[in-house]
């Protein structure tokens, strides 16, 4: 029991870490909060599918999931990114997300099948460690399809109806040093 509970608590970090890199890098709260959501919609959507699957949750399971929360935010940021591009270049709310989610679809589909097809042999062990590792290959599986599926509806729903207008705002003094500490990373990498 403790040790399970370890992992949820692990699963909490992860959660907060990964809220953390998000606000950095899109440098504003309501671009944060969209792409956030998907975590918990996309983490549920796999509980549904654990019962279904005759899963428990143990260990591997909620291992799968700990591991699973970074990859299930990477779609909805995607998703979230060309979406604020076309709301910076003067495109109306509805307008963004509908052409921004439409643009980038078949890269988060091929994204996310890239993904599970690093689990697929993992289904295919045998043995012990297979039937184990069994649960930990399908939960991640599911995880990323779940979020390939919200970042395709949810996210570019929420973005139209959560997101400001962005064309022409004038950005913060955060938002700035960071955007000039990004351009100075991009300097000393490309050198």
């Amino acid at each position: 029991e403790s040790s399970v509970n370890g992992v949820i608590d692990a699963l909490g970090l992860a959660i907060v870490l990964v809220l953390i890199i998000l606000f950095l890098f899109l440098q504003n709260w309501r671009a944060t909060v969209v792409p956030s959501l998907a975590i918990p919609i996309s983490l549920v959507g796999t509980f549904a599918f654990l019962n279904i699957f005759g899963f428990s949750i143990n260990q591997l399971t909620l291992l799968g999931l700990v591991l699973a929360t970074g990859l299930v935010v990477d779609d909805a940021i995607v998703v979230i990114e060309n979406i604020h591009r076309h709301q910076e270049a003067g495109e109306g709310m509805v307008e963004a997300a509908i052409r921004g989610s439409s643009q980038i679809g078949f890269t988060v589909m091929s994204i996310s099948f890239s993904l599970i097809a690093a689990f697929i042999p993992l289904l295919f062990m045998g043995g012990i460690v297979g039937r184990l590792l069994n649960e930990f290959a399908v939960v991640i599986s599911v995880a990323i399809l779940a979020s390939a599926f919200v970042s395709l509806t949810v996210t570019p729903m929420l973005a139209s109806r959560f997101l400001r207008e962005q064309h022409g705002r004038s950005h913060g003094a955060l938002y700035n040093a960071l955007e000039r500490a990004f351009d100075d990373l991009n300097e000393v990498w490309k050198a």
